[in-house]
């Protein structure tokens, strides 16, 4: 006779839990506004920079390379910015050699010479008022590149063929 009186009780019980899960989750959806809800992820419109100009306007440089303070020297005079730019990063040289090949003629500079070695190449490029000397080393961990801009002494032949007295 107990059990025949408890089934009444276990149902209503059920009932009322039933109904109490209904309108929390009736609640849950409708209290929600439309700025509320999830928006799907919009595509990226911004461009990842991938090169930035650093001491000097004419040269861009990789942004995997970070300057290494203690072994950059740029002076700067009115009209003119000279030194070198000391940078490492974990680049692959060739593509380095790339970047610069192109980057530089781009900025119009004009090739004198590039020398590759198995660990180094050195990279020369000319404007008409000063020369970059762009030096790549492999080691171990990074690749080190530096960036030599400095005056032409005595200014740009127009034959190149010519060597300059100095």
């Amino acid at each position: 006779m107990q059990i025949r009186h408890c089934l009444p009780s276990a149902l209503l019980v059920f009932l009322i839990l039933t109904a109490f899960l209904f309108v929390s989750g009736c609640g849950l959806f409708q209290g929600a506004s439309a700025s509320e809800q999830v928006q799907p992820p919009q595509p990226e419109v911004e461009k990842k920079t991938v090169a930035v100009y650093h001491d000097f306007e004419d040269v861009l440089v990789p942004e995997e390379l970070t300057i290494m303070t203690d072994r950059t020297v740029v002076v700067s005079t009115p009209g003119f910015r000279s030194g070198i730019l000391a940078l490492k990063g974990r680049v692959e040289p060739n593509s380095l050699y790339n970047f610069f090949s192109i980057n530089m003629e781009k900025d119009n500079w004009k090739v004198l010479s590039r020398i590759k070695a198995p660990e180094t190449t050195i990279m020369v490029f000319q404007k008409a008022t000063r020369c970059a000397v762009i030096t790549i080393r492999e080691e171990q961990i990074y690749t080190y590149v530096e960036i030599g801009i400095a005056p032409t002494l005595g200014g740009v032949s127009e034959n190149p063929t010519n060597d300059a007295i100095y």
